[in-house]
């Protein structure tokens, strides 16, 4: 059993950027266990009696990028070897939001939104429920919320400060709806000690995120429990959820995109159950799942899911 640390969001703990010159905040051993709060994408905290606390990067970058708190190194992480993030525990904030509309990027032009107004959408989230519920035009709308972390990630090796926004081979800004509370995320370590940082609670969201955003909320609780895999080296993020495994491919190109998540599963299947990969092939053809994990974060995701119990 490992130790257990805690981490409050504040500005010295955030930062709106990747780069693996980032002095951690916090040092841990694999096995340990850090709880976090995490303020909402806007960089801020709503209290119900309707005051607004702000947050900034103690990076100071000149662009916009997700609040995320961090990094953390865990000793034992080396280049080569596996970082599981185990996900114990996830209590969204009280409330959240998304917008939709007003801005110009590939999807509003297609969709012909690019000139309209922009609208948002304010919900409550009710945790002992497990809804969100949102009222517009005296019309109210409720959705059953999951929540999960949109950004988990390692450090990149590449030099530099590097954009929050989109996904890359070390996790970050994957926006993948399985990563609920029971999962573990498997990302690839590239740098001295790993350096994670975690931030961009959602409280729902589905495959796609087309809007561009999910429910976008604060989370009062994340609990995380870290472990190196010294005998596991990966090229891209895997999970294992609740409902099965879970391989990722990111790129411009949706069809790039698709074959990456792919090659993964493929890869996987050969793994677990010992075959080559054509058989591993037409085994995934009849029991995976491939889903549009979002289409709005500059390159696009696919994640190819393997049911549990569903090759017997």
């Amino acid at each position: 059993m490992g130790n257990k640390y805690w981490i409050k969001a504040n500005s010295n703990h955030l930062h709106g950027s990747f780069n693996h010159t980032y002095k951690p905040i916090l040092t841990i051993q694999s096995g340990d266990q850090v709880e976090y709060t995490t303020v909402d994408i806007g960089w801020g905290y709503n209290d119900k009696n309707g005051e607004r606390t702000e947050y900034t990067s103690r990076e100071k970058e000149e662009y916009w990028g997700h609040p995320i708190i961090g990094p953390i190194a865990i000793e034992e992480a080396k280049p080569g070897f596996t970082l599981e993030i185990k996900i114990n525990d996830l209590i969204p904030g009280w409330y959240g939001w998304n917008c939709a509309g007003g801005k110009d990027n590939w999807h509003n032009n297609k969709l012909g939104l690019t000139q309209s107004k922009e609208i948002r959408l304010d919900w409550n989230v009710d945790r002992e429920k497990m809804i969100a519920t949102t009222v517009r035009n005296n019309k109210s709308f409720s959705v059953s919320i999951n929540p999960f972390m949109g950004v988990m990630a390692t450090a990149p090796k590449e030099v530099g400060m590097h954009s929050t926004i989109p996904p890359r081979y070390c996790g970050g800004n994957i926006d993948c709806k399985e990563l609920v509370k029971g999962s573990s995320l498997f990302l690839p370590i590239v740098v001295e000690g790993g350096l994670f940082s975690v931030g961009d609670g959602h409280a729902a969201q589905g495959d796609g995120e087309v809007s561009g955003q999910a429910i976008e909320c604060p989370m009062d609780v994340v609990d995380l429990t870290f472990i190196v895999h010294k005998d596991l080296s990966l090229k891209m993020p895997r999970a294992k959820t609740p409902t099965g495994w879970v391989t990722f491919g990111f790129h411009e190109d949706l069809n790039e995109a698709t074959v990456m998540a792919l090659d993964e599963m493929i890869a996987l299947i050969q793994q677990l159950y010992d075959v080559d990969k054509v058989e591993a092939t037409a085994l995934a053809s009849v029991s995976v799942d491939l889903r549009i994990t979002q289409i709005v974060n500059q390159v696009k995701g696919v994640h190819a899911i393997l049911p549990n119990g569903v090759l017997r």
